[in-house]
């Protein structure tokens, strides 16, 4: 028979079996709750019964929980009370939180380290660069420092450089930055990344951030030398002060890490090769440790065009964040708040959703309840709304495109076609693909596939991306491509994928894959089959050289012998031999056209 005690008083199910029913339960201490317990407990009759029973409290334990919460059990457990676990809460910061978790930002490993550190500085170059309206020349220096993967990154551009007050914040803060509260196209999103890259160099190597910055010509350059305070996330400035520089605007950040370097396909080499096919208005100067320096020249001196930054689109947003929107708004009344905070919302759209939600326009909007709110909220979901303006996303354009590939990948054929905007939850998105074909193309295993991000390339992840997904789900055969069942196409080609959004959905903070929504997935598919059709008509338009050829050949092979079989069986002369030669030559030439 099992035995429970328990200090409280329960209900208890009591299996007996026969041979147990009658045997007296002087072993187990419970006050009953019936009088009559024992008797019915004795009796062969019952085979199983629900009791309440109340347990006395073990010796000692006279207090309530809280008060004996310290006190070691019977089993030497010690319980902890809530106060105790109270004092042992507190705020965690972000870059604490980053510090443990690394992984997250695209430091797993030393080799990779090397290359976020190095696109995060690239990608906030570029950025202000196109921002103020220059066109960006970018160095990328590495050096080894010693022979146990400690190495030195320095990165130096020709951009608007940064007021010497913001300069700690920028690189020696986490989350913080221009980009994260507005709807505009850039490479940059979550304030995270530059900063990030300072806090894992001051891990692995505990050597401080370097910057130069000059604002202008005129103004002097100032260095600073900066830690991060993980536990406060603030910057620490050890030195800062004026120093002489060369260039007449820009930044220059030197980070020393713990890394590896090494070429290949997710190397530092790669990701600056693939920078420069969709940034093809960029001039970059890389000197490698172990190499000479190579230039990637720009193929355009022409900027991209400056995006717009719009409001948020209503259908793109969710009832948390309306209700949000709600507190804040500065706007008097509700039809104002949608009409002044979202974008496509005109006077009568906004009286469309009022009307369907039955909220009076001209009530507060701080006064509306969470039970109206989500009224709002699906009113707005359920009406028909304009899309959202497309001047937020510049797309790099076919033309532009096809330049940047040619410059780049070497190959027979090439095609490029730039989709229509297209929208996801609200955010516009544009969709570019580019295939390159045969040439020095390798023709061994799955085509290469290129992933990029407003521009910025994608080299990890792959199997994980949306990009990829798309791919693998379309069915290259008819285009002139073998195939594997649900995998990617085989043969010598280079895919080439560009997502343009104002925010892109990346799957993780270190944005190295597109999540897989079906607008984007389908708007990647067009693309790519656009392309495969053209493509197509290139691959079979070389076989059909191939097949001529072979075909001449065969001509020029055996009509001699044919001549010489008419001259011996017709004893033609060596001069008739040739003229029939010639003709045959002619006619069956004719006949292939």
């Amino acid at each position: 028979m099992c035995v429970l005690q328990c200090p409280r008083t329960i209900g208890v199910v009591v299996a007996l079996s026969p041979a147990a029913a009658g045997a007296r339960p002087d072993s187990i201490p419970v006050q009953d709750s019936s009088a009559s317990y024992r008797e019915e407990a004795m009796g062969q009759e019952l085979a199983q019964r629900t009791l309440e029973f109340t347990a006395p409290p073990p010796a000692g334990d006279e207090e309530g929980p809280a008060e004996a919460g310290g006190r070691e059990g019977k089993r030497g457990r010690r319980r902890v009370t809530a106060t105790e676990m109270a004092k042992q809460q507190r705020e965690i910061s972000v870059s604490e939180f980053f510090t443990k978790n690394r992984h997250l930002l695209g430091f797993d490993n030393p080799r990779k380290a090397l290359l976020t550190c190095i696109k995060e500085a690239v990608d906030n170059s570029l950025d202000a660069c196109e921002e103020a309206g220059i066109l960006p020349e970018v160095k990328v220096t590495v050096k080894e420092v010693r022979k146990e993967e400690r190495y030195r990154v320095i990165v130096e551009d020709n951009g608007p450089g940064i007021v010497p007050k913001q300069v700690p914040k920028v690189f020696g803060k986490l989350l913080y930055g221009s980009k994260f509260h507005r709807l505009k196209m850039s490479r940059g999103q979550q304030g995270i990344g530059i900063s990030a890259a300072a806090m894992y160099g001051q891990l692995t190597t505990g050597q401080p951030t370097v910057i130069i910055s000059k604002i202008g010509q005129g103004k002097p350059a100032v260095r600073c030398e900066l830690m991060i305070d993980t536990k406060k996330n603030e910057p620490r400035v050890i030195h800062e002060g004026e120093c002489d520089w060369n260039g007449a605007h820009g930044t220059r950040v030197e980070i020393e890490l713990e890394a590896r370097y090494q070429r290949g396909r997710q190397s530092v080499d790669a990701y600056l090769e693939q920078t420069a096919i969709t940034n093809p208005h960029v001039r970059m100067l890389y000197t490698p440790p172990d190499g000479d320096p190579h230039e990637f020249p720009r193929a355009t001196a022409d900027l991209p065009a400056e995006p717009k930054t719009i409001k948020p689109h209503p259908q793109g947003i969710e009832l948390g964040m309306l209700m949000a929107m709600l507190e804040s708004t500065r706007a008097r009344n509700v039809r104002a708040f949608l009409t002044q905070e979202f974008s496509r919302v005109s006077g009568r759209v906004a009286d469309n959703i009022l009307a369907a939600a039955k909220i009076e326009p001209s009530a507060r909007p701080s006064r509306i309840a969470r039970q109206e709110a989500e009224t709002l909220y699906k009113a707005i979901q359920a009406t028909r709304i304009m899309n959202p303006p497309t001047d937020c996303v510049v797309p790099i354009g076919e033309e532009l495109l096809l330049k940047g590939v040619k410059k780049e990948l070497e190959a027979d054929f090439y095609a490029a076609v730039s989709r229509p905007p297209a929208v996801y939850r609200g955010n516009p998105f544009v969709i570019e693909a580019a295939v390159a074909y045969g040439g020095k193309v390798p023709d061994e295993g799955p085509v290469r596939v290129y992933r990029f991000a407003n521009r910025v390339p994608l080299l990890y992840q792959q199997s994980a991306c949306a990009i990829t997904r798309a791919i693998s789900s379309i069915s290259w055969r008819p285009y002139g491509l073998s195939q594997p069942s649900g995998s990617l196409p085989m043969g010598p080609a280079i895919v080439v994928v560009h997502m343009a959004s104002v925010w892109v959905p990346f799957t993780s903070e270190s944005k190295e894959a597109i999540a897989h929504y079906p607008e984007i997935i389908k708007e990647i598919k067009l693309a790519l089959q656009a392309c495969g059709r053209k493509m197509s008509l290139h691959i079979k338009r070389r076989r059909r050289e191939a097949e001529a050829e072979r075909k001449r050949s065969y001509i020029e092979k055996y009509i001699p012998h044919i001549g010489i079989g008419l001259r011996e069986i017709l004893a033609l002369s060596q001069r008739e031999e040739q003229a029939i030669v010639e003709k045959l030559t002619e006619m069956l030439h004719k006949s292939r056209k």
